[in-house]
C-alpha cells in the first residue's frame, strides 16, 4: 500500500514499494501531490488518498516512468515492454523495425516534452520525400506506408501522454497535414474464377485441396488455417473450431497465439463434401505417419511439413501463387480467398451478421465493406448491359 507523508510546504509525498533490486534492496518510487487552494481538511484527505491509490496502480502495472526529461530513444524500450499486452508478436516485431530504422534516426535524440507538432510534421515530410525507400521498388514511400510509420509514432506519444510524461500529444491528427490514403479495394475472385480454381484443384495434392477449400468456404485467415489441429475438427457435427493463429518471427520456430478479440474465437459449420475431403486427407496423413515411424512429429497439425511439424505460415501464399500461375488464373493474394468467401455468401443472400460471425468480425462495419464491393460489381454489370444495348441499338 502507498505511504503518504505530509511535508512542511503543505504538499504530500507518496511512496510505493515495487519489489527488490538485484542487490536485494527494496525499490521505491515517489511522487508528490499538492492540494488546491481553499480545500478543507476532509477534502484534502479524500483527494490525497485517491491520488495515492491511482499512483500505486500505475507503478504496479508498469505504467509509471519517473522523469519527464526522458528522451524518445530511452522511452521506446519501456513503451515496447508495455506493448507486450496489446500488440501481436508479428506487429510488435514490425514496430521494433520501424522504431529502429525510421523513428530513432529522426526523433530519438529529442526529449519527449520537446517534441512539438512541427517536428512531427517535418517527420511526415521527410517520409514523403525522395530517397527514403530502400527496397528498390521506387524512390518514394506510398501514402499508406507513411501513415503506417506515423501510426507507430502516434502510439508511442499517446502512451507518453497517458503516463503524463507530456502535457500535450504532438501527434494529434487535428494538428497535422497527413497524406490522404485511398481506401484499398477489396480483392476478390469472380464466381467464374472461383469455379475455375476449384476445378483445377482436383489435380493438386490432397493437403493443398483441403487448404483452399477451407479458405474459401470458411473465410478463415491464413494464420488461423495453418494453426488448425485435428482436435479442432468435429467430424460428427461438421464444425471446425478456431481458437488460435500461428506465426513465425525471424530466427524463431512457428508459434501459436490466442485470437486478438473474442469474436475471432469461433465455431464454423462446413459443408459435408469438405468433411469427406478432410477424412480422406486424415487417412493419407495417418499413412504418412506410419511410414515415417519415429521420425514423425505427432503434434496433431492439419497442415504439415514432411515430418508432421507445423508448416511455415507463409507457405500457403507461395503455394497459392504457383497454383494460380500454373492454371492461368488471374493473380490474387491468398487473403482474397477470405474476401471471396464473404462476397459469395452475401451475394447468395446470407445475413450479414452470419457472415460477420463466420469471419470473426466483432463489428458489422468491418463486414459491410464487402457489401460495398458487391455494389461496385453490380454497377459494373449494369454499365456492361448499357454498353451492350447501345452498341447493338436495341430498343426496349
Amino acid at each position: 500500500m502507498a505511504s503518504i507523508e505530509k511535508r512542511s510546504d503543505t504538499s504530500y509525498r507518496i511512496t510505493v514499494s515495487c519489489g527488490y533490486g538485484s542487490d536485494g534492496k527494496q525499490i521505491k518510487k515517489h511522487t508528490s501531490w499538492k492540494p488546491s487552494k481553499g480545500m478543507t481538511e476532509k477534502q484534502i484527505e479524500k483527494e490525497v488518498n485517491r491520488f495515492a491509490v491511482e499512483f500505486e496502480s500505475k507503478v504496479l502495472n508498469g505504467d509509471y516512468v519517473t522523469t519527464s526529461n526522458i528522451k524518445l530513444a530511452d522511452f521506446c524500450p519501456h513503451y515496447l515492454e508495455l506493448a507486450d499486452n496489446t500488440l501481436a508478436p508479428t506487429t510488435k516485431a514490425l514496430y521494433i523495425k520501424i522504431i529502429d530504422t525510421i523513428i530513432m534516426p529522426s526523433l530519438g535524440h529529442m526529449k519527449l516534452k520537446d517534441i512539438k507538432p512541427i517536428h512531427v510534421q517535418q517527420f511526415i515530410q521527410m517520409l514523403s520525400g525522395e530517397g527514403v525507400r530502400t527496397d528498390k521498388k521506387g524512390d518514394k514511400l506510398s501514402p499508406a506506408t507513411v501513415k503506417r510509420y506515423l501510426t507507430v509514432l502516434k502510439s508511442i506519444m499517446a502512451k507518453a501522454y497517458k503516463l503524463e510524461l507530456i502535457d500535450r500529444n504532438p501527434t494529434e491528427t487535428s494538428k497535422l497535414d497527413i497524406p490522404s490514403v485511398d481506401e484499398p479495394e477489396v480483392e476478390i475472385f469472380t464466381k467464374e474464377e472461383a469455379a475455375q480454381m476449384l476445378s483445377c484443384l482436383n489435380s493438386e495434392p490432397l493437403m493443398f485441396q483441403v487448404l483452399i477449400h477451407l479458405a474459401i468456404t470458411t473465410g478463415c485467415r491464413r494464420g488461423e488455417l495453418v494453426a488448425l489441429k485435428w482436435s479442432n475438427i468435429n467430424f460428427t457435427d461438421n464444425i471446425i473450431t478456431i481458437r488460435q493463429s500461428n506465426y513465425k518471427l525471424k530466427g524463431e520456430s512457428v508459434k501459436s497465439k490466442n485470437p486478438k478479440t473474442k469474436g475471432s474465437a469461433r465455431d464454423i459449420f462446413i459443408p459435408v463434401y469438405l468433411i469427406e475431403l478432410l477424412k480422406q486427407y486424415h487417412t493419407e496423413q495417418s499413412e504418412q505417419a506410419f511410414t515415417l515411424g519415429d521420425r514423425w512429429k505427432n503434434e496433431d497439425w492439419v497442415f504439415i511439413q514432411w515430418d508432421g511439424s507445423a508448416i511455415h505460415p507463409h507457405t500457403p501464399t507461395r503455394q497459392f501463387d504457383k497454383f494460380l500461375k500454373r492454371n492461368n488464373i488471374p493473380h490474387r493474394k491468398f487473403h482474397a480467398l477470405r474476401h471471396t468467401s464473404a462476397t459469395l455468401l452475401l451475394s447468395s443472400g446470407t445475413n450479414i451478421k452470419t457472415v460477420a460471425s463466420r469471419l470473426g468480425h466483432t463489428q458489422l462495419s468491418t463486414t459491410n465493406r464487402y457489401v460495398h464491393a458487391l455494389r461496385d460489381a453490380d454497377e459494373v454489370a449494369a454499365q456492361m448491359f448499357e454498353s451492350l444495348m447501345n452498341n447493338n441499338e436495341v430498343t426496349i
